[in-house]
């Protein structure tokens, strides 16, 4: 599969337009959907859903545009509605107001393939957070669990360091090849993060 990467909105977040065999996904479109538009259109990529990592405000500030241009299912876990539902309100408190996302979502499980993507429920971060999985590229979109040299916030509403933690344990099963497409800065891989992200040295021992 092919990703292609657009750092959108005031908190850089990572945007992804991704070409899978059944057609074309946006992953955690956060905003700037002019500039997501664009880039199918100059790929050749037809959009055929929305899938989100997860519903805090700064990946989801484009769902409602994308949706309203293209029509498009938004894939999300349940345990992250009411991140999503208030997400507009939570935008604002920081002053970075986003059109608010479409109410109809259809859910998201753990060990369901979406578009050739295996999700897993990796919560933490938030409580419905998912990681989306490329098995057969060494690929997966992180979402706000791990980032090169660091890992999401667990000080915030709805997050859980025991969660988290368990959730990098986890992640850290796949091959140390694996690419890891993060929420927010440059795509890393599990073998470069087990070696030198200081959140990460001797998780796997951890009880």
């Amino acid at each position: 599969m092919r990703a292609f990467r657009l750092t959108v909105g005031p908190l850089g977040e990572n945007a992804y337009l991704v070409e899978t065999p059944m057609g074309g996904v946006f992953i955690d479109p956060g905003d700037e959907a002019p500039r997501l538009l664009a880039l199918a259109e100059a790929t050749g990529i037809a959009p055929r859903a929305i899938l989100l990592t997860h519903a805090h405000f700064d990946h989801v500030g484009a769902v409602a545009p994308l949706v309203e241009a293209l029509g498009l299912p938004v894939f999300l876990h349940p345990l992250d509605l009411p991140l999503y539902q208030g997400a507009a309100e939570v935008a604002a408190r920081w002053g970075v107001p986003i059109p608010r996302p479409p109410e109809e979502v259809e859910p998201l499980e753990e060990g369901m393939v979406l578009f050739g993507l295996e999700v897993w429920h990796l919560p933490g971060h938030s409580p419905g957070h998912v990681a989306f999985l490329d098995r057969e590229g060494d690929q997966v979109f992180s979402g706000d669990l791990l980032f090169r040299g660091g890992v999401g916030r667990y000080d915030l509403p709805g997050a859980d360091p025991k969660a988290l933690f368990a959730s990098l344990r986890r992640l850290l099963t796949l091959p140390p090849e694996t690419q890891v497409h993060p929420g927010h800065g440059p795509s890393t891989t599990l073998g470069l993060e087990a070696q030198t992200n200081p959140f990460l040295q001797g998780l796997e021992w951890e009880t």
